[in-house]
């Protein structure tokens, strides 16, 4: 049985996770000099209120909102060159929330977002997705001609040189998880894994695929390969809370 968990990493966020981004990154934009100004927000001097319905949600929320900034330049690029911006029945209130969402609609190729029964609606999450997807041939042919200029082959090549090393140095790191005593015991974790066909190994040192380590300081934390971070999530130890991604 497919998890939640799971087919939202794929398919998309809950509304709450997308408003929230947007107000995330309303706050920590790249303020562009009134010369450069194409693309306008609304206004951003009173402190957004954040709700999070729990902590999946919170991380996910930040996340979304950090890669619309690390990409804030290619995404106005795309709506400007696609003449999908300015738009009459988007206000600049919403342009952070237009940018949060088109990161995301075109990490997921331009598809559809699968719609959960059990979540509530926000109206303006569904007009903003309505605008981009009913706009997405447009906006996919944007980002070709983005990444035909810059002869890239994807946009993580169109980031600045500095930003592609940081970039690489994050994606080298070893993945954290944390044991959720609450729920599970060390040594039902251990045999869950195996059964998985992952391995535990001394050191990071003697990583190869499926293998995993414990922390020399912190019994309760386990560390990974961090090619491993899909296949991870897809676990149902992590989709259950037993483990929890650092």
């Amino acid at each position: 049985e497919k998890r939640t968990m799971t087919l939202i990493e794929k398919n998309g966020y809950h509304d709450s996770v997308y408003i929230n981004a947007a107000k995330i990154f309303q706050g920590i934009r790249t303020e562009k000099h009134k010369d450069r100004l194409l693309v306008r927000y609304g206004d951003d001097s009173v402190s957004p209120m954040l709700t999070f319905k729990d902590e999946y949600s919170q991380r996910v929320s930040y996340e979304l909102a950090f890669n619309a900034l690390k990409y804030q330049d290619l995404l106005e690029e795309i709506l400007l060159d696609s003449c999908v911006y300015p738009s009459q029945s988007i206000p600049d209130e919403l342009t952070s929330l237009l940018v949060v969402m088109l990161y995301d609609l075109q990490d997921r190729k331009f598809q559809a977002r699968e719609i959960f029964d059990e979540e509530e609606p926000v109206a303006e999450v569904r007009k903003v997705e309505h605008y981009l997807y009913s706009f997405r041939t447009k906006l996919a042919a944007a980002l070709a001609r983005c990444r035909i200029k810059h002869d890239a082959l994807s946009i993580e090549c169109i980031l600045p040189e500095t930003i592609q090393k940081q970039e690489q140095r994050t994606s080298a790191l070893p993945l954290c998880v944390w044991i959720n005593a609450f729920k599970i015991s060390l040594q039902d974790v251990f045999r869950d894994l195996k059964k998985k066909g992952f391995t535990k190994v001394e050191t990071v040192s003697d990583f190869g695929h499926y293998t995993y380590c414990m922390d020399q300081h912190c019994h309760d934390v386990l560390v990974f390969p961090s090619s491993l971070k899909e296949e991870l999530l897809n676990l149902d130890l992590f989709a259950d809370c037993k483990l929890l991604l650092q």
